[in-house]
This record gives structure tokens, sequence and C-alpha cells, in this order.
């Protein structure tokens, strides 16, 4: 059994179990209507035939369950790998999921009891309000952007009205963006639906192609709307003109949603990923005031919206700055490496403190780049935990030395004998600064020539 994470704003735990037959997921979360919608949906879906995990086994009270294993590989992840280029691959799996989505949405609120929902009640403009007043709350407020609390009030009441008359309503996923996608075989399975409501059809598909970071061009965007327009026809009565008008309506009304979302995460609680997406949220949010004919008026958002946002954009690098990286691994037993460059040294991290794979039989001759090294450090060790607070404090740095000008940093990690641990840190360290930052950098693992394999 390996631990496998958690889901970012939950408590849930998941695991990945091993045996004759193959693997399955194991969750246990102490939330048991959470867990008691999660379920009933899950069956529900997997009568329609609609692409879920499918449940295998549950505790008596509900508080763990075993699911079918669906695999890591998300739509997220897939993008990510491109560094966000909208290749042919990528559209290929968008189109897919457009195609699915309706059938979800239309087949899977046929004969679905609401009242076994976590939220039984209908997505309208009540609800709509409240995530006005959280970006409000916790965007606006918290970057003391001055406003005029009557009118944006008022602006809220006249945007949540018009959205709240959109009709009919059908399932509603609620947070169907590209990391609740996964993509076993090639196949787009969907998941994290516990939350899921009566609501328009426009909201899930706003939510898959304006997701902040996705960035998806608007062109593709366009061609994705046409898409999903001509799978839903299929199921039922459309009117094209008035859906697209109240598909823009959720778009702004989600891009304000996620705004709140990404400032008590990224402003509040310093968490890098939800402070990165939001110049991309703001992006979006403002294109929409300025290019979309709106039915209704909104005054003072738009003035609020208009004015400079203090967030900072990402810092890159870019291939012609000065600033190189050296990330290396190495022995304690060697001691502190020598710093090469004049300028006294720079970060040096020790593993030592996470469980040490080379003393395990089956990991003896293998080294941190080994795949079964690699399946342990992060699944069975508090690896990536570890790594994720040094990403941070190594960020603050590489992002001052990018404005300066600075041409050199050296980052170090060192274990034992410089074979497991400190190897699997300093390449996941590299492969983060190029991804992040687009910066050069050097890796190098000084025991590598006394490595077994060697």
């Amino acid at each position: 059994m390996s631990p496998i994470g958690q889901a970012s704003a939950s408590h849930r735990k998941y695991f990945r179990l091993e045996g004759s037959g193959g693997t399955v997921i194991g969750t246990t979360y102490d939330n048991g209507a959470e867990n008691a919608a999660f379920l009933y949906l899950s069956r529900h879906f997997a009568e329609k035939g609609l692409p879920v995990p499918r449940i295998l086994a549950e505790s008596p009270d509900q508080s763990a369950y075993l699911q079918e294993d669906l695999g890591d590989r998300s739509l997220y992840g897939e993008l990510e790998a491109t560094g966000f280029e909208f290749t042919p691959a990528i559209r290929d799996h968008y189109q897919k999921v457009v195609a699915l989505l309706p059938e979800l949405q239309i087949k899977g609120h046929e004969g679905l009891d609401y009242s076994r929902c976590l939220v039984k009640e209908p997505f309208d403009q009540q609800a709509m309000l409240w995530d006005l007043t959280y970006f409000k709350y916790y965007f606006l407020k918290i970057l003391d952007i001055p406003f005029d609390e009557y009118a944006l009030e008022r602006d809220f009441q006249v945007l949540s009205a018009w959205l709240g008359s959109a009709r009919p309503h059908y399932f509603m996923h609620r947070d169907f963006q590209s990391r609740n996608i996964l993509l076993p075989g090639g196949r787009p399975h969907f998941i994290d639906y516990q939350g899921g409501r009566p609501g328009p059809l426009q909201y899930d598909l706003v939510s898959l192609l304006w997701q902040a970071k996705a960035a998806l061009p608007h062109q593709v965007r366009e061609a994705l709307l046409e898409d999903y327009l001509g799978a839903a026809t299929g199921l039922v009565s459309i009117d094209r003109e008035e859906f697209t008008g109240f598909y823009y309506g959720f778009a702004l009304h989600r891009g304000l949603q996620v705004l709140g979302a990404y400032g008590l995460r990224g402003l509040v609680e310093k968490k890098s990923h939800f402070l990165e997406s939001i110049p991309f949220a703001l992006k979006n949010i403002q294109w929409l005031l300025e290019k979309i004919h709106w039915p209704v008026a909104m005054p003072e958002l738009r003035r609020v919206m208009q004015q400079p946002i203090p967030i900072k954009a990402p810092v890159k690098a870019g291939p012609g700055h000065p600033l190189a990286i050296q990330v290396q691994s190495f022995s304690y037993r060697k001691g502190i490496p020598e710093d090469e460059s004049g300028h006294g040294g720079g970060f040096v991290f020790d593993c030592r403190g996470i469980e040490n794979p080379g003393r395990l039989d089956p990991f003896k001759a293998l080294t941190g780049l080994s795949p079964e090294v690699i399946e342990f450090l992060r699944h069975q060790t508090r690896m990536d935990a570890f790594l994720e607070h040094i990403f941070a404090a190594v960020s603050e740095t590489v992002e001052n030395y990018i404005e300066r000008d600075f041409d050199r940093l050296s980052i170090s990690f060192g274990c034992t004998g410089g074979q497991h641990r400190s190897v699997y840190a300093a390449e996941r360290m590299a492969e983060f600064l190029k991804k992040k930052y687009g910066i050069v950098v050097s890796l190098r693992h000084l025991e590598e020539s006394n490595w077994p394999a060697n």
C-alpha cells in the first residue's frame, strides 16, 4: 500500500493498493455526507455508462472505500508536459472531453436523486452571489483594491440575476477542470464530482475552457465551444445564441470566483500554484469585459477590474538572461562540495532526514534515477513534501537574482552516499527551475562514478 497524496483543498487521503489482481485506489475521509454523495453519484453514473471510477467496496459507515485505479495521468498533466502548448495531441484530448461532457450533464441528470447529493439546491442567484462575495473579500479586500461597496454590490446583483435566469438545469459538476479529468489509456474519465448539483450547462464547459493556467488560445476555445454544442444538440434542443450569451456570462462569473479561491489559497495561505494562476485569471476577465457585448450594465465591476492590480507576473529568466544555476548531489561522507564560482557558495540541503532507500536490499544497487527508487521516494516517504518547502525558499532567491541580473547560483543536495535521496532531489529541483523560470540549469551528480552500475 502506497500513499498517493491528497486533494489540495480536501482532507481526503488516497492510497494505491496492489495485489495479485492489479491495483485499486483506497480512500479515507471522515466527512460522511461527502463520501455518501460521491459513492451514490459514482454508481449512478456507472449505471448510465459514463466514464467514472467504479466503486468496488465501502466500509459500513462509508468513511473508507475502494475504487477503480484510473492511474495518475490527468489532462492538466498532459498540458503541463507540453509547456502549455496546445499541440494536436492536446487538442484531441479536449475534443474528446467536450464530446463526453454533455453526456455527463444530460444523461447523468436522468433519474438522478438530487436529495442524495451533497448540495441539493440548484446553482441559483443566491449561490452566485456567495461566489461573488468570496471574490470581494478574498481578492479585492486582501489586495486593498479600492471600490464602491454599494455600487459593486448592485453590479453583483444584476449579473447574478441575469445568470440565474439561465435554463434548463442539468447535472453540474461544479469543478470541471483539467486536473479532474484522468486519461487512462488516453480515454477521458471524470473524478471529484461529489460537489455536483443541479445547474446550467454552460458552467462546466466554462470551467474547462477558461481554466486560468491552462490559458487556451481564444480561437481554440471558440472551436471547442462549437464541438460541445454539436454534441449537446444531439441530446437536447439548444438555442445557440442564448446559450453563447450565458456562456460568456458564466465565464466572467467563474473567473471572479476563482480569483477569490486564488486569493485565499495564494495570497492568504501562500501556496505558490495559486499565486501563479492569478495573472492568467485576470487576463481572462479583462478580455471578457473588453470584448463581449453585455446585456447588463456593470460599471463598478468594469472600473475595478480596469485598475492596475498589484500582482506580480510570473518571473521568467528566458534564454538571454545571465543567471545560470548549478544543481548537484553529493555524499556527506565526502563533505560539502567547495564552491567553484568564487561567490562563496549557495543553498545546501540535507536529505538525510528522509527514509533511505539505500538501506533496502531491492534498492541498494539502484540510484535516484531508477523508476523503482523514484516510486519509493514519491509514495512511501515525505520527500516530495520536503521538496515543496525547498522549492518555495529557492524561488524567493531565484526571482530576486533574475530581477537584479545576477549570473550564478548553486543548489546542492546531500545524503549519506550521494546515490539515492540527493540524486532524486537534485533532478526534481533542476526540472522545477527549468519549467518555472525557463532558466539555464547545469545538473551533476558528484558520486556518479562510484555508483554500483558504474
